[in-house]
């Protein structure tokens, strides 16, 4: 992974999978939520449930080109805390620059 390109990891099924928050995943995660504004997001963004965050992993994973990943993400093995940790840094990393 690469940190600044805004790349972290997550291991799903047992294999490391580069998410990254690119401007398509950032609007992907807006139309998944019904969002129209930053700050609608934000809030959504502090409360996340379970499916919350399957939309925004998904997104993320297509963000860094793990396209298969993500179309099998509802199936898949993965740790929840792990996931919610690896969101977290993607949009840390993703709103830095």
């Amino acid at each position: 992974m690469n940190a600044a390109r805004g790349e972290t990891g997550l291991v799903i099924d047992g294999v490391e999978r580069r998410l990254c928050l690119t401007l398509g995943a950032l609007a992907e995660i807006e139309a998944g939520f019904g969002c129209v504004r930053m700050s609608e997001l934000d809030a959504r963004m502090r409360s996340l449930s379970a499916a919350d965050l399957v939309i925004v992993l998904a997104a993320l994973l297509r963000g860094g080109g793990e396209a298969d990943a993500a179309a099998q993400l509802n199936s898949a093995s993965v740790s929840p805390g792990a996931a919610a940790r690896a969101v977290a840094e993607a949009f840390r990393l993703g709103l830095v620059g």
